[in-house]
Formats: C-alpha cells, structure tokens, sequence
C-alpha cells in the first residue's frame, strides 16, 4: 500500500544514528545521505527516509501519529527498543510486551526518536 515514508528530522546525523540502530535491530542496512542531505533506508518493501523540513520550521512528532515497524518477534522488538533507547529515542505509551483485544494478540513496542516522532514495533502472534 506505501511506497514510501519520510519524517522530519531536527538533526540528520542524530536522527541517522537513532534509525540506523533501531532499523538495524530489525535486520535493515544503515541508511545512506543523499546530496541534499537526507537519509533513505529502501528495503523490498519500501522506502523510510529523513529529512529536515523543507518549510525551515523544526520537525515534530505528528499529534496522533505512528509510524509501525514489523519485527519478527517479542525478542526482536526488545532489541529494537532497547536499541533506540540507548541512542537517543525515549521509551513511551505501555513498555514493551503483548496485548490482546478484539480477537488478535500482538507484540508492541514503543519509541520516540530524537525528533519527537512515535514510532512502533508490531508483530502479530499466530
């Protein structure tokens, strides 16, 4: 359905080692700059980059808005999180673990990156 997502950054070289990290957690190659100066980290399944606005405003976290990442499990969402937060993100909402609801059992993670944006690691139990 995406083919791509770009979040605001505040500082590119923070914002390179925060995902670089947490991506990495998940099995995603470091990011790479571009000669404007964003980050593109492109897999099979799309393309998540950074960038700092191009308006001059300071980038934000959306009031309302995650972007989800899927892991392959409780063990590799731990490591996500863990990752982030030793390089710069803050842990929010619930820690990390499963929640059930509604008929589905999920893994969740929560994050905010240097830049205030939430992020998630999702994977859904069988």
């Amino acid at each position: 359905m995406f083919s791509h997502i770009m979040l605001g950054a505040n500082s590119i070289e923070e914002s390179k080692k925060f995902y670089d990290a947490v991506l990495g957690a998940i099995g995603v190659k470091p990011g790479t700059i571009d000669p404007k100066g964003r980050v593109f980290y492109v897999t099979k399944e799309g393309v998540f980059s950074l960038s700092k606005p191009i308006n001059g405003e300071p980038a934000g976290g959306g009031n309302g808005s995650t972007i989800g990442f899927t892991v392959d499990g409780p063990e590799q969402g731990s490591a996500w999180h863990a990752a982030g937060i030793a390089n710069g993100g803050t842990t929010c909402e619930d820690p990390p673990g499963l929640r059930e609801g509604n008929g589905f059992k999920v893994y969740l993670a929560y994050l905010r990156d240097p830049s205030g944006n939430k992020i998630c690691a999702l994977h859904r139990m069988s």
